[in-house]
């Protein structure tokens, strides 16, 4: 499995945590640091996805909302508006990442953590959000 993916599926971790604890970023990344093995790189990119999504948390569940048409947020499932919320966030503020790779992972990520409609739904809110950004997904 590749770093990204790793701490793709590490970020979704904290971020549930964060969700359901209200504790900041800084607790639950200092914990990954110190209860796993995991490489540098991993961690690395952890702490910029979950950083980012937590700062901009507010701009990507309001780009969510506006492209998910009879879904509140809050109606969501913890584990696919948090896989929307990375995919989101790496659609809209990492330059680095082509958007069918953050499309991609964030399916996989979905069908592996969430529900057996999770993969879709991610997939139709995605692709919702990449046509209204104007995104090239080649």
């Amino acid at each position: 499995m590749g770093v990204r993916r790793l701490a793709r599926e590490e970020a979704l971790k904290i971020l549930y945590g964060l969700e359901l604890t209200g504790d900041e970023p800084d607790l639950a990344l200092g914990r990954l640091g110190e209860e796993s093995e995991v490489s540098r790189q991993v961690r690395a990119y952890t702490d910029r996805l979950v950083r980012t999504c937590w700062r901009e948390r507010m701009a990507l569940d309001a780009l969510i909302a506006r492209v998910s048409e009879h879904w509140a947020l809050r109606r969501m499932n913890f584990i696919d508006r948090n896989v929307l919320r990375m995919a989101a966030c790496e659609l809209v503020f990492f330059g680095d990442i082509p958007p069918k790779v953050a499309i991609n992972e964030a399916i996989d990520i979905a069908r592996k953590y969430g529900t057996d409609t999770s993969g879709a739904f991610v997939n139709g809110i995605l692709d919702r959000i990449v046509k209204e950004r104007d995104l090239e997904i080649a």
